[in-house]
């Protein structure tokens, strides 16, 4: 004999009545109260047209803990000649961890003998099964966090010119830098040398800033990356953005062409620990003379 989708929803009815018993606490059950009044109203009459599905959400307690699990219901009219469309949900499970779960419901329910009510079990299988796709989760979020750990770059140059005379060019220099938020020095005379330090990007601009349109006797010496998870500012071997003036010789004619004293300049900058870029921009060991 054929089954009726009055004598389905009657069912479905008797098993809403059982599951209002078994979780009767305000906020357990989330029901959509104008479809249970659309299905009592069907059986009521039923030569009127179909009611909506009776749909409603039950909030499973998982684990000591007591995590939420929301298991949401939506009730074909011939269930549960038909399975019932399930889908169980929580704030705490990433996505990959709830697809797997409701996988595993459906596997469980599609499993069940058609025509037996089956939310109650629906609902003790969330209750079973949930607890280690929440831990799975949780530790996920917990790697997550530690990757999400933000590293950035402190960029170091060191750069070399003949020389850096011009008043204009030294002004571009300094604002530049300042702009860009770096720090390190601008020693003028002959030899000119730079050194810039901040975010990569910004010491990339401040290199194509300064050579633009045509400074040529110029080169990029070196240049340093160091990686942290803090903030490069912790990294920096200068609190400023310094012009350098030491002690000269030479001659000082029209051209005011005179050469920096490069013993002052390395110990300068071994008290920034970087005695060992003297080699690298001059091509010789530095050495302080005995004093």
């Amino acid at each position: 004999m054929a089954v009726t989708v009055r004598e389905c929803l009657e069912l479905q009815l008797l098993e809403l009545e059982m599951l209002l018993s078994m979780f009767p606490k305000k906020g357990e059950i989330n029901l959509d109260e104008d479809s249970m009044r659309g299905v009592q109203r069907y059986l009521r009459n039923a030569d009127g047209a179909l009611p909506a599905q009776l749909g409603y959400s039950i909030a499973v307690d998982v684990g000591e803990a007591k995590e939420k699990v929301e298991l949401q219901v939506l009730l074909p009219h011939m269930y549960p000649h038909v399975a019932p469309q399930l889908f169980a949900r929580s704030n705490a499970l990433h996505r990959q961890q709830q697809l797997q779960l409701n996988t595993g419901l459906t596997s469980h329910i599609t499993s069940l003998d058609s025509g037996e009510l089956c939310i109650c079990e629906a609902v003790q299988w969330v209750k079973d099964n949930s607890l280690p796709y929440l831990e799975n989760s949780k530790i996920s979020s917990e790697s997550a966090s530690k990757e999400a750990i933000v590293k950035e770059t402190l960029h170091r140059m060191w750069i070399y010119s003949h020389h850096i005379y011009r008043q204009e060019l030294r002004k571009k220099i300094f604002d530049c830098a300042k702009k860009l938020n770096l720090t390190g020095f601008c020693l003028t005379g002959k030899p000119g040398v730079m050194c810039v330090e901040g975010l990569r990007e910004n010491c990339e601009e401040f290199w194509h800033a300064i050579r633009y349109p045509n400074w040529k006797h110029i080169s990029c010496k070196h240049v340093e990356s160091v990686e942290t998870e803090g903030s490069i500012d912790n990294l920096r071997l200068f609190h400023a953005f310094e012009d350098l003036q030491f002690q000269a010789h030479g001659d000082y004619g029209l051209r005011n062409d005179y050469h920096m004293d490069l013993g002052q300049f390395l110990e300068f900058l071994k008290q920034h620990q970087s005695g060992h870029i003297f080699q690298i921009l001059f091509g010789v060991e530095g050495k302080l003379s005995d004093k």
